[in-house]
């Protein structure tokens, strides 16, 4: 919210970034464990303009206690919740704690441990580090009004076939050979907002975010590969990429819209030959050059008509 300062509009907010916390829950047994990495960042938006002006600090909830605090959150939770929940229970504290904050916005990126499973049995206590990351922001008003957005960074998918891209542009700039035949990498990140407006009308099911984040992503993936035996052709990634978006929107009632950026990682087709010797290695769908730079760059966002973004 701006503030008209000196003839200026003026705004501020101030946060902690980078918090990062483990937290270990046990079943009633003691036996099994359940564990989250999560790296937290908070920024606060509050009525503390006298610090800028007048060097008043009154006002400022200071960073630090920012961090203690979501240590403290963590340790009163007793039952294993969603980064989700977790967000939006910091945001409710910072916004109703303190009379001077009026929004809060709280990230967070929770990192992919996985339970292991030793001999086809799932291991009590053990762990391993997967790839993709759940990601969530809960933007919280004193009013408790909420936006809440989940996604997943770092998605990498890829199929050898059922790829293609013709038609396109040609000029006197253009190099690239149209083909029917081709191999399809990304690393997808996806964002989706839930169409729920205030903390009050979330779901009261356990976990159920969690549960929603392994649903989009199993959308996601079902969409990009098509059925196992023969797949789904891909005329281009935007053509994919709509699909894509299409599919969670269909299925989930509760999300408004989806965002996704899918770069095209090539693997391009190895052909070697020399003067003397003519070809030494002819490309026939299998000998390919991995390339991560410079790479195709498509993005698009995905809505219902009474969404708000």
């Amino acid at each position: 919210m701006a503030k008209e300062l000196e003839g200026f509009n003026f705004e501020q907010r101030h946060g902690k970034a980078r918090v990062r916390v483990g937290r270990v829950w046990r079943s009633k047994d003691g036996c099994r464990h359940f564990m989250v990495e999560w790296n937290v960042n908070i920024s606060l938006l509050s009525n503390c303009v006298a610090a800028y002006v007048r060097d008043d600090n009154s006002d400022i909830v200071a960073t630090d206690t920012m961090k203690n605090t979501v240590y403290i959150k963590a340790k009163e939770c007793s039952e294993q919740l969603s980064a989700e929940e977790f967000a939006i229970l910091l945001g409710k504290h910072f916004t109703s704690f303190y009379p001077q904050v009026f929004t809060a916005i709280v990230k967070i990126v929770e990192k992919p441990w996985e339970r292991i499973s030793v001999n086809g049995q799932p291991h009590e206590h053990g762990f391993k580090l997967g790839s993709e990351k759940h990601t969530t922001e809960a933007i919280v008003q004193k009013s408790g009004v909420l936006q809440l957005t989940s996604g997943v960074e770092g998605l990498s998918l890829l199929k050898t076939t059922q790829s293609g891209f013709e038609g396109f542009i040609r000029d006197k700039y253009t190099a690239l050979p149209e083909t029917r035949e081709r191999m399809l990498a990304t690393e997808v990140t996806a964002s989706w907002r839930y169409s729920y407006e205030s903390v009050s009308s979330i779901p009261q099911k356990s976990l159920y975010f969690n549960e929603q984040y392994l649903n989009v992503k199993k959308a996601l993936v079902d969409t990009f590969f098509g059925p196992p035996e023969r797949g789904v052709y891909s005329a281009s990634v935007q053509s994919t990429l709509l699909q894509m978006a299409k599919a969670v929107l269909g299925r989930f009632g509760d999300i408004s819209s989806v965002k996704l950026k899918m770069p095209n990682i090539h693997f391009l087709p190895v052909n070697i030959s020399s003067k003397d010797h003519g070809s030494i290695v002819k490309f026939n769908d299998d000998v390919y050059l991995p390339t991560d730079e410079p790479h195709g760059s498509i993005e698009a966002s995905l809505s219902r008509f009474w969404s708000k973004m």
